[in-house]
């Protein structure tokens, strides 16, 4: 590979990987405890014309790498494959069964344990992968020490804070905040039709019968005409604060998060 493409593949192979050595990750754990992994989970689906198929593991490693910037956690490489059935009329998509992303996520955390780092925090890309929060329940059941992040409450302030227009519900898919999150931090990978691509279907209650297709014929949920990557920036700005409660969290031995509401 050489020339443009290789740059490109470069970039974004540096923005998916972690580079820390095991020195670099014992280091980092000093005088942290317990320590806390985050696990960017994403997909590998379509997302229109004009954003990759990777743009779900893409977002969840921007929020992932941004919370490392942030906290000492160890970093690790995405889950890049998971639950996209809805997705599958499209060319290019592709799943894994909801059983298989439970086991994969329960046995990265059993070796996280095993190694010393006790606690997992889940950095989820992608609204499909509804087992994750069965995964947490459970392990949280059986004593142990994991999250899922963002919640939907995170993403509400951090659209609030961004200035994003449009709502969580109409910004389903490939819409306003996707589209803003990849302008600021891959926007190599943003391909021109955005602009002109914005399309709304509030209404999605046979969503999980039918697909995205009974809903879409571009790919597109949303209002992607109105990303920008200063929207972008400020979305991760937001969500790394957010994250902060979490951390105190896992590493506090509380039971419940000390923080008002009112």
């Amino acid at each position: 590979m050489s020339g443009s493409g290789a740059s490109t593949a470069r970039t974004a192979t540096h923005h998916l990987v972690p580079a820390d050595t095991a020195e670099d990750v014992r280091t980092r754990g000093a005088g942290v405890s317990p320590q806390v992994a985050v696990l960017p989970v994403g997909s590998f689906e379509q997302h229109g014309p004009f954003l990759p198929l990777a743009t779900d593991t893409l977002v969840a490693c921007a929020i992932a790498r941004e919370i490392a910037a942030a906290h000492p956690v160890h970093l690790l490489p995405p889950v890049t494959i998971a639950c996209s059935h809805e997705h599958a009329a499209w060319p290019g998509t592709v799943s894994i069964s909801a059983a298989t992303l439970h086991g994969v996520v329960r046995d990265i955390a059993a070796s996280l344990r095993f190694s010393g780092v006790d606690a997992l925090v889940v950095v989820n890309g992608h609204g499909g992968n509804y087992v994750l929060g069965n995964v947490v329940q459970e392990a949280s059941a059986r004593g142990e020490r994991m999250a899922l992040f963002p919640a939907p409450e995170d993403w509400e302030t951090a659209r609030q804070r961004a200035g994003v227009v449009t709502s969580l519900l109409t910004d389903m898919h490939a819409g306003e905040i996707e589209t803003s999150i990849l302008l600021h931090a891959h926007p190599e990978f943003v391909r021109p039709g955005y602009e002109s691509a914005d399309f709304t279907a509030d209404d999605r209650r046979h969503l999980l019968t039918l697909g995205m297709s009974a809903y879409t014929e571009s790919g597109v949920i949303g209002r992607p005409s109105l990303g920008s990557a200063e929207k972008g920036k400020h979305l991760l700005a937001s969500l790394t604060e957010s994250f902060a409660a979490y951390f105190t969290l896992l590493t506090s031995g509380e039971g419940a998060v000390a923080e008002s509401t009112n």
